[in-house]
Formats: structure tokens, C-alpha cells, sequence
């Protein structure tokens, strides 16, 4: 196939390096930055710059944007791709994108496929992106009902290397990486900005490590994901904030009875998720 990528940053310049070095489709690239373009095609992760006139001959196109921009990028050039071509995006907020991008591909007559590539590294943009970025992971797909395109979304996916195709709607990706990556970078970038962060060599080991990892990150990006998806990003921190209370107050009365409740309820629920994830593979 011809597969066209809008967006050359970490995920879209991954997508292209992964296709490139598992798969025979010929691969277009485009990006805001024309130097981005360059390198990609120095290093073969393209074969091509992808211009608009190009999106015709598209069988698929990956559109790695920020969600508001992949809306309008999708919106201003909706007219130029070809019947059926099957288009899918890889936001981290999937109902502001469907909600607007379902009836816009029916509009147009191309296929429209919400998608979120559960990968990432702490470095962002071209220069981070590797071939194996995917290897094992999770990609969810949030097709409307009956997509025809399904199919051929999970064959491509699965041949760069996920282990894993979840489907689900927009509003069960958004309720859940409230949870599993929202929360985490909140609570990562409060948790390193304690003054004693800037003291911990030679007091600290993996624990810290693990907490401030995902702290470092692409400020823009990160604002635009938890604006867009703020009730369910709200009702997760408001949560968190009421356990941490609990823990502070035991800690605070010396409860020790509570603490250990606590603490004891927090190590079960981990060992059941351990069990859970042993039992799927």
C-alpha cells in the first residue's frame, strides 16, 4: 500500500521508521518542519514528502497530531481524499476528535478510525523516534460500529510490532487514560517539583526514578489532553486527592490501625492487577 503520515514527531516518525523496516508499503511523510522532512527522507523513514496532491493515491493515512490540529488539518483537506481511504489519528483524547471526524468522513466518503498507539518515551519529537517504539505494546482503536476499515487497521498495526489491538468507544479511552496516563503525569510533574527534589542524589533508587520519569514532557501536548478531557481527568485527581487525605490524616494521628488498612488495601489491589495481567498473556 501507499501509507501517507502527517506529523513526523515522536509517534509519527516512529510509524514511519516501523513501517519502513517491517512492512513493503511505501511510505509518504509530512511535517510542519521542512528540515523534519529532510532527515526523514536522509534516513529513509520516508520515500517520499507527503504533499496534498499525494493524498489521493493514500490507501491509508496516520495523522500523529495534536488533537485540535488533526481536526483541522482533516477538515481543510477532507475534499482531497480519495473514496474509502481509510484515515486514522493517534490523539490521546479520542471523543473531541470522533465526535467531529465521524460525520466529516461520511461527509466526504472516507473512512475515519480513532486511534491511540499506547507507547511513548520521555523524549519527544523526530530526533526520539525509533522503529522499535511499538514492540509489545497496546494500540486501541476506537472505530464507529460496523467500520469497514477495522480490519485492515488492526493487519497494520499488528505488522509493526503491537502485541495487542483494543477496541473500544471514545468515551471508555478517554474515562481510562484518565486513569492510566493522565493522572500518572500530573502526579509526576507535582510530585518532582518538591524542594527536595533537587537533593535526592544518593538518597534515592528506583522509586524515584519510576515517580519523576514521566515528568519531563511536551508542555503543549500535555495541556491540550487534560483541558480536552477534564471531567474525566477531574474525577481521577479529585480521587487521588481524597486518598492521599486519608493516608495524611493516619499519618497525622498516628493511627497506625488505618495506615495499615491502608497501605494493606493499596499492596492487594496491586497483586490482583499482577494476577489479572498473568492470567491475559
Amino acid at each position: 500500500m501507499k501509507i501517507g503520515i502527517i506529523g513526523l514527531g515522536l509517534i509519527g516518525g516512529s510509524l514511519a521508521k516501523a513501517l519502513k523496516k517491517y512492512t513493503d508499503h511505501v511510505v509518504y511523510g509530512q511535517d510542519i518542519q521542512e528540515d523534519v522532512c529532510c532527515r526523514a527522507l536522509r534516513d529513509g523513514a520516508i520515500d517520499a514528502v507527503l504533499a496534498p496532491q499525494l493524498y489521493r493515491s493514500c490507501q491509508v493515512i496516520l495523522v500523529a497530531l495534536y488533537p485540535q490540529l488533526a481536526i483541522d488539518t482533516l477538515r481543510q483537506y477532507a475534499a482531497e481524499f480519495a473514496p474509502g481511504t481509510l484515515i486514522i489519528d493517534c490523539c490521546g483524547v479520542k471523543q473531541p476528535v470522533c465526535t467531529v471526524l465521524w460525520p466529516l468522513a461520511h461527509q466526504h466518503g472516507f473512512t475515519f478510525i480513532g486511534g491511540h498507539p499506547m507507547a511513548g518515551i520521555e523524549n519527544f519529537g523526530y530526533d526520539a523516534a525509533v522503529p522499535e517504539l511499538f514492540q509489545g505494546a497496546s494500540m486501541i482503536l476506537t472505530p464507529e460500529e460496523g467500520s469497514p476499515g477495522l480490519p485492515l487497521a488492526e493487519r497494520l498495526f499488528l505488522s509493526i510490532g503491537f502485541r495487542r489491538i483494543c477496541c473500544c468507544t471514545p468515551q471508555e479511552h478517554d474515562r481510562m487514560i484518565a486513569y492510566t496516563s493522565q493522572l500518572a503525569h500530573v502526579v509526576s510533574s507535582a510530585y518532582v517539583q518538591s524542594p527536595a527534589a533537587m537533593k535526592h542524589l544518593g538518597f534515592s533508587a528506583g522509586s524515584f526514578q519510576d515517580m519523576t520519569r514521566v515528568a519531563k514532557l511536551n508542555e503543549p501536548m500535555w495541556v491540550e489532553l487534560f483541558t480536552e478531557n477534564k471531567t474525566d481527568l477531574l474525577a481521577e485527581l479529585d480521587g487521588l486527592i481524597s486518598r492521599l487525605q486519608q493516608f495524611a490524616s493516619a499519618i497525622r494521628s498516628d493511627d497506625r490501625e488505618s495506615l495499615f488498612d491502608l497501605l494493606h488495601q493499596g499492596r492487594i489491589v496491586r497483586e490482583q492487577i499482577v494476577q489479572k495481567q498473568r492470567a491475559q498473556k
